[in-house]
């Protein structure tokens, strides 16, 4: 096996990983604190697109975690990312909240619902049918079609609600148009993190809870891996899958020496 070269920046998750049902995950603070103090970039992701890093910063910082608005990467950048370089000053239907708007808009993109560039589906807390048919109705007419992130269902206290990917499966199953996601496993949202902070995947490492998004988003932007057992992921998961992360940790607790 090729050795790999040491970490010098580090990509993380944050759900399952620094925080586990609005709780920090012991060990996170140190972690985010050696990260902080050593002057190694970093980001935090996560795949949900309602929130602006703004509002992460501060949810985060309510339970004890200090992490910069500019250290944190959501879908919702990746998407508007990603839209720049294709499609600069474009124009979108956009089914969202803050995170998305704020991000397109910051990006220069046009909201609109009159012969869009893009329809682009993202998290909501109130998905309304009839801004769905309109989706629907713009697709058929041209529109493409990207999505924030696969994810299916999302948690809440009582239980798991529908997410981007299940409302984007209804959509295709309407105009038989599948859509582009951009968040993970997509490689694309971890090679615009790692531009974002100037870094390289040979030299980066992620760290997540899930196999089938965060750990095969690291495998595939080339990056080594942690995966961590505080969230979705139990060590007997492991072999369900046809890939297998680089290293495995019971939490984040065990990485800060390695900072």
């Amino acid at each position: 096996m090729t050795e790999r070269k040491p970490i010098e920046s580090w990509l993380t998750d944050m759900d399952g990983v620094l925080m586990h049902e609005g709780v920090p995950v012991p060990g996170a603070d140190r972690f985010i604190k050696k990260l902080r103090d050593s002057g190694r970039p970093f980001l935090v992701l996560t795949n949900n697109s309602i929130y602006t890093a703004r509002d992460l910063h501060a949810r985060l910082n309510r339970i004890g975690l200090e992490v910069p608005a500019e250290n944190i990467w959501t879908s919702a950048l990746a998407t508007a990312t990603f839209l720049d370089n294709q499609h600069p000053g474009g124009t979108a239907y956009v089914i969202g909240e803050a995170g998305l708007t704020t991000a397109l808009h910051d990006a220069g993109y046009v909201m609109t619902d009159l012969n869009p560039d893009f329809v682009i589906l993202g998290e909501t807390r109130t998905y309304s049918f009839e801004a769905l048919t309109k989706a629907i109705r713009l697709i058929n007419d041209g529109a493409r079609f990207i999505a924030t992130n696969p994810d299916n269902t999302g948690p809440s206290p009582a239980g798991a609600l529908p997410a981007t990917g299940s409302v984007a499966a209804l959509i295709t199953k309407a105009t038989g148009k599948e859509p582009y996601f951009v968040g993970k496993p997509n490689p694309l949202m971890m090679r615009s993190a790692l531009n974002t902070i100037g870094a390289h995947s040979e030299t980066s490492a992620m760290i997540g809870d899930r196999m089938d998004t965060d750990v095969l988003a690291g495998l595939e932007a080339g990056m080594e891996t942690f995966l961590v057992l505080t969230g979705l992921t139990s060590r007997s998961d492991i072999d369900h899958y046809p890939y297998r992360p680089t290293n495995v940790v019971d939490s984040i607790a065990d990485l800060v020496d390695l900072v």
